[in-house]
């Protein structure tokens, strides 16, 4: 079909191509300085698969016309300057999630963007090989993306809402199996309790709280006096909870919270600590110390061993440790206990 001067051209590229179709419209002339003759400047919109799809192209382009480094910009350019204003807003564990997202992303980092299609997104969290908490957050980063590319005209169309994960959902290739501490490594890391590392280690085994869960903690949260402490930041709803302190751990908890920091385990500064910074200052040395490979996540599943080896009541373990999704709504709407019975039931074990 003859399209009107000015609309733009298309045609076909010879060889064999993934998308064969060129996209182009003129943007102006210039002079030879040498013949004096003029000469058509052209900008390239994209490449398309078919001729249908580059019709649709230059009929966009055409509605909402773009400069021609739009055109050109990357994915990885596009993410630098979504980041440049998505971060100083969001909280650091959030950011080290988009980036942990954005290295998925390899081979998409020097395509257009603008010719990104579903299928190049969808073949990302296929192959990716993440796990299904990941896919999600990789699906928010696109959305994220195409919604600033959109807002600035850097794209018409969004193709991150079209991305499936939901065949994901039961696959977790980095799942492993937990594995408890052993009555012998919990003997060796109390006889190592002058250790501070060793400590903390003891206070999350018998307390069954997750490690960020502890560091995030801060010493106003903590009830010294009743032998309890509030987690109000959780990576779930039922993660929000009182949580008992067991007598054995007490004095370690007293000996934290008699320092006055903010956070109740704190760097010698007084500062809180990042995961990555106690993970290699604080937990590798105490496992050192009683040669383990345990990760931080084992104490967790090593409280809960112990309490149902001691027969406490499943809807007060769950209580305790503050399991997503666990309860049922009974336990959820109708079950409500006193400090006393937690701190009577994790001191059974």
């Amino acid at each position: 079909m003859q399209r009107a001067n000015g609309m733009g051209t298309i045609y076909k590229l010879k060889g064999n191509r993934r998308n064969p179709y060129i996209v182009r419209k003129t943007v102006g002339w210039e002079i030879n300085e040498v013949t004096g003759r003029s000469k058509q400047v052209y900008i390239t919109i994209g490449y398309a698969p078919t001729q249908q799809e580059a019709v649709k192209m230059l009929n966009e382009y055409n509605e909402c016309p773009y400069s021609r480094e739009v055109a050109k910009m990357t994915f990885s350019e596009v993410y630098e300057k979504w980041s440049e204003q998505k971060y100083p807003l969001i909280s650091g564990s959030n950011v080290n999630a988009y980036k942990a997202s954005y290295k998925c992303c390899g081979d998409l980092y020097d395509r257009p963007f603008r010719e990104l299609k579903l299928v190049d997104l969808q073949k990302v969290i296929d192959t990716c090989g993440k796990n299904y908490p990941t896919l999600r957050k990789l699906r928010v980063l696109f959305n994220q993306m195409y919604s600033y590319a959109i807002k600035y005209e850097m794209c018409s169309k969004d193709y991150s809402k079209y991305v499936e994960i939901a065949k994901h959902k039961d696959k977790n290739p980095d799942k492993r199996d937990r594995n408890v501490f052993t009555a012998d490594e919990i003997e060796r890391l109390w006889n190592q309790k002058v250790n501070t590392y060793v400590q903390i280690v003891l206070m999350l085994i018998y307390s069954g709280v997750r490690v960020g869960e502890l560091l995030d903690l801060k010493r106003e949260n903590v009830n010294i006096e009743d032998h309890c402490f509030n987690i109000i930041k959780s990576k779930t709803e039922n993660g929000i909870r009182l949580v008992p302190i067991h007598d054995k751990t007490y004095p370690f908890f007293k000996k934290w919270y008699d320092d006055g920091c903010e956070y109740l385990i704190h760097t010698p500064e007084g500062k809180k600590y990042e995961y990555r910074n106690y993970y290699d200052s604080y937990w590798k040395p105490a496992m050192e110390l009683i040669d383990s490979t345990h990760k931080p996540h084992d104490t967790r599943h090593t409280c809960i061993s112990m309490m149902t080896e001691k027969e406490v009541s499943p809807t007060l373990i769950k209580k305790i440790v503050g399991h997503s999704g666990a309860m049922s709504l009974t336990e959820r709407v109708y079950t409500h206990v006193n400090v006393q019975e937690l701190l009577d039931a994790i001191n059974k074990i």
